[in-house]
């Protein structure tokens, strides 16, 4: 019988989670196609929230709906942006509910930044709030801390960027989350390898999971674009100059080299499938991710 992605993270093994793309609208066949094709290597699924503040549908409905159709756990993320401290905890008492347990605790990208760009940001709570209330809802006690019937079982979850620029400063803010509660870190992706033995260094004497992003680099287009707008992530050159010259065949050997590093020194990854299912599939079909 497959452990539960608590289970894994209880036990320090090798955990694979992977983000998915939502459509904007009710046609969720896209976001189950993307997922079969994996099911079979992946722990966990997580769902954006209106990510980058564009309008998608609520992830705890859509993770209650995978959770059922495909069999697999959902990770749910949650953002401060939206919701007021009423309609958070009135939200997570219903993802509760639903045996939707798995959550990634965010604020929130500036709805300025989204396709409604004049929508007001509500941020009654930041992050770090926002996950001493889950801790609270766990221990059966509402944001006040008064006494509420029943109690949550949430696993929480934060984010960290290891390609941070200062990293101190990165680390600081990872400590910060753990002390209010955070049990698991999932990061951004990481191409260059100094910067990741850097990072574990740096975190060494952490003892929460955490699963390092992973994102396939399907094009030298697309790299080049990572590098120009993307704060915190750093392709190589010499793998943009590979992938030039070899293409496809070069997208694999880079994730295969990259998956294979991490498999070896991490506690899991994190995949951003950036569209391309199919990339990904390849690399976990020929084994250089298998979650064993």
């Amino acid at each position: 019988m497959k452990k539960s992605f608590r289970e894994k993270l209880v036990n320090k093994e090798f955990a694979v989670t992977m983000e998915i793309d939502i459509p904007k609208g009710l046609n969720l066949q896209k976001a189950y196609d993307s997922i079969y094709p994996l099911k079979d290597y992946i722990d966990a699924i997580n769902i954006p929230d209106n990510p980058m503040a564009k309008m998608r549908i609520s992830p705890i409905s859509l993770g209650y709906l995978i959770k059922n159709k495909l069999d697999i756990e959902p990770i749910f993320h949650f953002s401060c942006r939206d919701r007021n401290i009423l309609a958070i905890q009135s939200e997570l008492l219903g993802a509760s509910a639903l045996g939707i347990n798995n959550i990634l605790a965010l604020t929130g990208d500036d709805p300025k930044a989204g396709d409604y760009p004049n929508a007001k940001g509500v941020f009654d709570l930041d992050s770090i709030e926002l996950v001493r209330t889950i801790v609270n809802l766990n221990s059966g006690l509402d944001q006040k801390g008064d006494v509420i019937e029943g109690s949550a079982n949430f696993l929480i979850g934060g984010v960290a960027n290891p390609g941070s620029d200062d990293l101190e400063k990165e680390v600081e803010k990872l400590h910060k989350k753990i002390e209010s509660g955070v049990e698991f870190i999932q990061t951004q992706p990481i191409f260059d390898i100094n910067k990741l033995e850097k990072f574990i260094n740096a975190t060494k004497n952490i003892d929460i999971p955490i699963l390092y992003g992973f994102m396939p680099l399907k094009s030298a287009k697309f790299a080049r674009y990572l590098n120009n707008n993307v704060s915190g992530i750093d392709v190589p050159n010499e793998f943009i100059n590979r992938i030039e010259e070899k293409g496809r065949i070069a997208s694999l050997e880079i994730g295969r080299e990259i998956l294979n590093k991490l498999r070896k020194i991490t506690n899991g990854v994190h995949i951003f499938p950036m569209g391309d299912i199919d990339l990904v599939r390849e690399l976990f079909e020929e084994g250089a991710a298998y979650n064993e």
